[in-house]
């Protein structure tokens, strides 16, 4: 991750959707390595999976600079798995985790998603909550961490069921 030649605002943060082979992709992988896996032990190898050309991934970035990203896998033409969100350290707890998972969740109805599960980290599972997801299912181990499974249910259309 290169570092700004200036602070981050989280105002001055775009959201865009990209692709393997975007700009910003290796910056992706950057990011979701230094904060998901290194911390972990584990190498950089680890840090991309064999879909990831058929997953959505959205990433805030100001310049150059990923600043925070969130990937999504549909599993089958109506729903998926939300993974590998991660923030910079420097901006966590900031809201912009809460504003990358919006962001994805409002484009996934206009690709005919109807619901979205995730493994959540156990301590980040409040998080996801107040984001409306549930835990369902027994405790499991991830990445040698213990993690829970949580889902929600998405609005059938972009006007968030509210057509008459």
């Amino acid at each position: 991750m290169r570092s700004p030649a200036s602070p981050l605002s989280l105002d001055a943060l775009a959201l865009s959707f990209i692709s393997p082979g975007h700009p910003l992709y290796e910056e992706e992988l950057e990011l979701r390595f230094r904060v998901l896996r290194e911390p972990l032990g584990f190498p950089r190898s680890a840090v991309a999976f064999p879909f990831e050309q058929e997953s959505l991934h959205l990433v805030a970035h100001q310049g150059g600079t990923v600043a925070g990203c969130v990937l999504f896998h549909p599993e089958s033409p109506s729903e998926g798995r939300l993974f590998q969100m991660a923030v910079l350290p420097a901006l966590q707890g900031r809201g912009l985790g809460a504003r990358l998972v919006s962001g994805l969740e409002a484009e996934l109805p206009r690709r005919g998603m109807r619901s979205v599960h995730l493994h959540a980290r156990a301590p980040v599972v409040p998080f996801y909550e107040r984001l409306g997801y549930t835990v369902f299912g027994e405790p499991f181990t991830e990445v040698n961490i213990p993690h829970r499974h949580m889902r929600k249910s998405l609005p059938s259309s972009i006007l968030g069921g509210l057509e008459a």
